[in-house]
């Protein structure tokens, strides 16, 4: 699908006004999407598909994963909360879970971003530099 650079501006536009704080706001989304579908302005369905797309980005970007080798207590979750907020704001969705593949350490996704510092991630570089 071809999308025009007016739909990709309005979907931009959207997007700016759907945050509030640096974070995206799921009412002002909802707001949003229901005021273009019910007005159809020219080229709404362009918009709508880049706009959709805007928010999945963010909300990969917003959302993390920490896979441990065995159960996270109470103090490594906060420590850890701590320092992906720190690091990349608040409005940050963290999930926990264990993986006992990892066989020690913890493996951490937000976004993009990997961070491994798992013993089966450190045997897997050694077994890749020999």
């Amino acid at each position: 699908m071809k999308i025009s650079k007016q739909s990709r501006r309005d979907a931009k536009t959207l997007f700016s006004a759907c945050r509030v704080n640096g974070v995206l706001d799921e009412g002002r989304v909802r707001l949003a999407v229901t005021q273009v579908i019910s007005r159809q302005p020219r080229g709404y369905f362009g918009t709508l598909h880049q706009f959709k797309r805007l928010v999945k980005l963010d909300l990969d970007r917003r959302s993390a994963r920490v896979e441990n080798a065995v159960e996270t207590t109470p103090a490594q979750v906060e420590a850890i909360k701590a320092n992906l907020e720190r690091q990349y704001g608040s409005g940050l969705n963290i999930s926990f879970w264990v993986n006992p593949a990892l066989i020690g350490g913890l493996r951490i996704k937000v976004g993009s971003d990997i961070y491994d510092g798992s013993v089966a991630g450190r045997l897997a570089e050694i077994n890749n530099s020999l």
